[in-house]
C-alpha cells in the first residue's frame, strides 16, 4: 500500500495545457479562506466555515504537505488538488482496503465548467501513478453532487459502494493507474 510520506516533496510543478500544479506559498492564503468561506464550493462539503475563523486558523502559507497542490491559471490561484492520507469516517472493509490515498478537489466557482478539474486531477493523478505506480487512489462525493459525479466518472474511478452518511447519499470509488492507463 502507498505511503505518501514517501513521495518526494515538492515536485517541480507540473504543467498542463492550461494550467500549474504547484506548491503553495503565501500570496495563496486568499484564496484557501475563499475556497473554505464559500457556500456555492461546500455545498455539498458539510457548509462553509466562517470567514473569521478561517482569517484566525488559516496558516500563512496554507497546504503545506504532501499532495496538496495549487492549481494556477495564468498566474492566479483557482483552486487545489489535494491526494492525501484516506482515513474513512465509519470505515467498512471495502473502504479501508481500496486504498490508502484519497484525490480532494476545491475550485473557485467561476472556473467551474470549463474542464479545469479535469486537466488538474488528471495531471495530479498521472503524477501519482509514475511516482507511485499500481498504487490506488480513492474518491468520496455526494450523489446529489452531479459534477463531482461526472468528473469522478471522467477520471476513470469505479463505484465501489454508496452509503448514507452526513444526511445524504455518499458515493465511493476507486482508480487504479494500471487500470486506467488502459482507458481511451
Amino acid at each position: 500500500m502507498a505511503d505518501t510520506r514517501r513521495l518526494a516533496w515538492p515536485p517541480a510543478p507540473i504543467k498542463t495545457e492550461r494550467l500549474v500544479l504547484r506548491e503553495s506559498v503565501a500570496r495563496d492564503r486568499t484564496t484557501v479562506i475563499e475556497l473554505n468561506a464559500s457556500p456555492e464550493v461546500n455545498a455539498y462539503l458539510g457548509g462553509p466555515r466562517p470567514r473569521a475563523e478561517l482569517e484566525r486558523t488559516v496558516p500563512e502559507v496554507p497546504g503545506q504537505h504532501r499532495g496538496w497542490f495549487v492549481v494556477e491559471l495564468d498566474g492566479a490561484m483557482i483552486g487545489t488538488v489535494q491526494l492525501k492520507p484516506h482515513a474513512p469516517e465509519s470505515p467498512s472493509n471495502c473502504r479501508v482496503e481500496a486504498g490508502e490515498t484519497e484525490l480532494g478537489y476545491l475550485f473557485l466557482p467561476e472556473a467551474w465548467g470549463r474542464g479545469y478539474a479535469t486537466e488538474a486531477c488528471t495531471a495530479a493523478l498521472d503524477w501519482f501513478a509514475d511516482v507511485l505506480p499500481g498504487e490506488p487512489v480513492v474518491l468520496y462525493t455526494q450523489t446529489a453532487n452531479a459534477g463531482s459525479m461526472r468528473l469522478a466518472a471522467k477520471l476513470g474511478f469505479i463505484e465501489v459502494e454508496r452509503f448514507r452518511a452526513w444526511g445524504a447519499e455518499q458515493w465511493f470509488g476507486v482508480r487504479s493507474s494500471l487500470t486506467t492507463s488502459s482507458m481511451p
